[in-house]
């Protein structure tokens, strides 16, 4: 079928039936559509949830820019279709296609998934099967498309190693054309698709491939680390890094969505990586080292951003924005730059540390979203213990701060669940929300509005609490009833993340490959978008959990010595296991 002959006459017919059609026309500002004819090799870049979504993930559009400028090479993209579209495309037999160009996914050299949360896994299998290719990596042939994936869920690939053909660990701007420019490479030279996988893992290091790794038996039931297979691929899997940002410019021009997304504005990476040592975040672990843009580089990339979206919001993205080392000059600059256009400025990644004081003062604008702040813990004795020492005299200055050039809503983002976790850190949390709305009152004359959003601990993998058990769903729903029943204040709002999507999350997290078959089960039972919470289904979860035979117990209530093998070992970061080990003894 060629690729026009699908646009013209079939889903046309379909878009009047379907909630959103703009979201599966393609055709949008920005967006590059190459002539298939005359390019050398094509990578789809599928983002496994809704378009609103995708479209508003910054390393989708990093990505996507930087294949595109890659000589020879078209990349478009694919999100995975709302139920409605998929009952379509079922009935009438048609595959998943490109934005771009109309092509089903199954006709490009790559598919590249980006596994951004856990809860997504149910969407790759939606979109490959909708794209015409085999879910199993084992049953694809020299036919099909190369399935990676890479992001965040790269740091324990095991739960979805069943469905991808080859994980790209780390940072992806050098490692993915690299990937896509070896397998046409050896694709052309006639290989066969097994040895043209093993080629690739044995000679680009951030590369696995998981038909080359078996899991190791062990006689306690505990999740299973795995081991090599062969000897020509690596025992140990290094992350990709860029090391300096600057030689990749933020996009130019990035696709600007026809229908409202999540984040609909200009969006500049200031700063990969953080300073702190949060023994909790697997992004600190993760994205080391730190690397920053200077400032000059920034205030460009938004300028130029602005000429070519008319966005009227500019988003500095960090994983924490205070740190970057000359941020009382950047904002001041982008301020200068953008206040006479009436453009705003907001950071949503601020560290409660002293640079907070003055926050609200050089985001003094006609436009105030909030102040957005993750104290994670309610305590400094706790915040402290947990690997992040900051004072919450520091929290509390920086919100008197925006109050007077302002602000009136307060957001802070909480967790529950953590180790040695006392009622004392939960009642702080209503604590700290009371004075913050007590503080909005006596500054501008008004109760403050505070929402705390308090999510659900998971020891994620790669972080020095990985040998920790997680919580039991009985403590959680006790904590939230603690949280709710502290709570007086009408301008409080407590916001308490779902238990059972936490407990799954977990399980996807830190499981080994016998979640693989959980999740086609549940899959093929009708899981589909569970992190959405309307959508999401755990009696179909329970149920997959049970009939594959995944030990929830063993994977997520057991705490583990720190000599114990996990399912992820094979993963390295930057700083090495023992880190992690050091770490964890000093929690």
């Amino acid at each position: 079928m060629q690729n026009s002959g699908l646009k013209e006459y079939s889903v046309d017919y379909l878009l009047p039936r379907v909630q959103t059609p703009a979201q599966y026309v393609g055709g949008e500002w920005n967006a590059c559509r190459k002539d298939p004819g005359e390019v050398h090799g094509r990578l789809c870049l599928a983002f496994p949830d809704a378009y609103s979504i995708g479209m508003s993930c910054h390393g989708l559009q990093v990505l996507y820019d930087i294949a595109n400028h890659c000589e020879g090479w078209a990349c478009e993209r694919a999100f995975t279709p709302l139920a409605d579209m998929e009952k379509l495309l079922r009935e009438h037999r048609l595959p998943l296609y490109s934005l771009e160009t109309f092509t089903p996914l199954s006709n490009f050299d790559v598919l590249g998934f980006t596994l951004q949360y856990d809860l997504a896994c149910s969407n790759v299998l939606t979109m490959l099967d909708l794209g015409g290719i085999p879910i199993l990596a084992e049953q694809r042939t020299d036919e099909h498309p190369l399935v990676i994936a890479g992001g965040p869920c790269a740091a324990n690939p095991e739960p979805m190693s069943r469905f991808i053909d080859l994980f790209v660990v780390g940072d992806g701007e050098e490692a993915l054309p690299e990937v896509c420019r070896l397998w046409l490479e050896l694709k052309e030279s006639g290989m066969g698709r097994e040895a043209m996988l093993a080629e690739m893992a044995g000679r680009l290091p951030y590369v696995y491939v998981p038909r080359f790794y078996e899991p190791q038996p062990n006689c306690d039931g505990r999740p299973m680390a795995v081991r090599r297979t062969r000897n020509d691929v690596p025992e140990r899997i290094e992350p990709a890094v860029v090391a300096d940002l600057e030689e990749f410019p933020p996009p130019r021009a990035p696709v600007v969505p026809y229908v409202e997304c999540v984040h609909d504005r200009i969006v500049v990476e200031i700063m990969r990586g953080c300073p702190g040592r949060c023994r909790f975040c697997q992004s600190t672990t993760l994205k080391r080292p730190l690397r920053t843009r200077s400032v000059e580089s920034i205030v460009r990339a938004a300028i130029e951003q602005y000429r070519t979206t008319g966005y009227n919001e500019v988003s500095l993205l960090s994983l924490s924005s205070s740190d970057y080392p000359r941020f009382d000059e950047l904002v001041r600059r982008l301020q200068e730059t953008f206040r006479p256009l009436g453009v705003a400025v907001s950071l949503p990644s601020l560290r409660i540390n002293e640079q907070l004081r003055s926050v609200g003062e050089l985001l003094n604008t006609d436009r105030h979203s909030g102040l957005t702040l993750a104290p994670e813990v309610a305590l400094d004795e706790t915040r402290r213990r947990i690997g992040k020492p900051l004072k919450n005299e520091d929290l509390m200055a920086g919100c008197r701060n925006a109050f007077e050039n302002g602000f009136s809503r307060v957001k802070l983002y909480f967790m529950c669940g953590l180790p040695d976790e006392t009622e004392d850190d939960l009642a702080g949390i209503i604590d700290m929300a009371q004075a913050i709305s007590r503080l909005g009152k006596e500054v501008r004359g008004q109760w403050a509005t505070v929402v705390a959003n308090v999510s659900n601990f998971v020891p994620k993998p790669q972080t020095p609490y990985q040998w920790q058990a997680m919580r039991r769903r009985e403590y959680f729903e006790e904590a939230h009833e603690i949280l709710r029943r502290r709570n007086r204040f009408r301008s409080i709002q407590v916001k308490c993340h779902d238990i059972e999507t936490s407990l799954l999350e977990g399980v996807m997290s830190r499981g080994d490959r016998r979640v693989g078959e959980a999740i086609e089960r549940a899959w093929r039972a009708g899981a589909r978008f569970d992190a959405w919470t309307e959508k999401f289904q755990p009696a179909i979860w329970r149920q997959a959990l049970t009939e594959a035979g995944v030990d929830v117990e063993k994977i997520l209530h057991l705490p583990c010595p720190a000599d114990t093998a996990l399912p992820w070992d094979h993963i390295g970061i930057r700083q090495g296991r023992a880190y992690l080990e050091r770490e964890g003894l000093g929690a």
